[in-house]
């Protein structure tokens, strides 16, 4: 894998860590971290997002090897 690649993964990681514990616990750790909605918490997101939708292409790839 690329180092693109385990960055995304990372990224991903984290947020599928926040969206679970925002779920069973109701517990935000981003908003907890760097505030509610500030600049740089939506940056966090918006980053994690991109790296959810760059990830979609491991797809790809897997079906290719």
């Amino acid at each position: 894998m690329k180092t693109v690649d385990y960055i995304a993964l990372c990224l991903v990681i984290i947020g599928a860590i926040n969206w679970g514990l925002i779920g069973f616990l109701g517990f935000d750790l981003v908003r907890v971290i760097f505030g509610d909605m500030t600049w740089i918490s939506r940056v966090i997101y918006a980053v994690v997002g991109i790296a959810g939708l760059y990830a979609l292409s491991y797809f790809g790839r897997l079906r290719n090897e």
